[in-house]
């Protein structure tokens, strides 16, 4: 995911940049080096927002498995201690 992101924000920086640079006339020497800059802070950015929502997705998603474990072992212990009260 973290690549994933990175891979879009910093070109997605580095176009906008050169044409931001475009715009407004400036040259190619003035334009690209900036443009390079946008591109690598924001692939930094995208790695980053990118490992940060992985964590968050399979923080979210253990957390469910691991309540729904637990409602299935409760239920299972209630079912298994209900017939046996039962006969007594």
């Amino acid at each position: 995911m973290a690549q994933i992101y990175a891979g879009i924000l910093g070109p997605l920086a580095f176009v906008t940049a050169i044409v931001r640079g475009m715009i407004h006339g400036g040259g190619a020497d003035e334009v690209l080096p900036g443009a390079w800059c946008c591109l690598l802070l924001f692939a930094v950015a995208g790695a980053i927002l990118g490992l940060v929502g992985e964590w968050v997705v399979e923080d979210a998603v253990r957390t469910k498995i691991r309540a729904e474990l637990a409602a299935q072992e409760t239920a299972a212990t209630e079912s298994d201690a209900t017939p046996a009260a039962a006969t007594t």
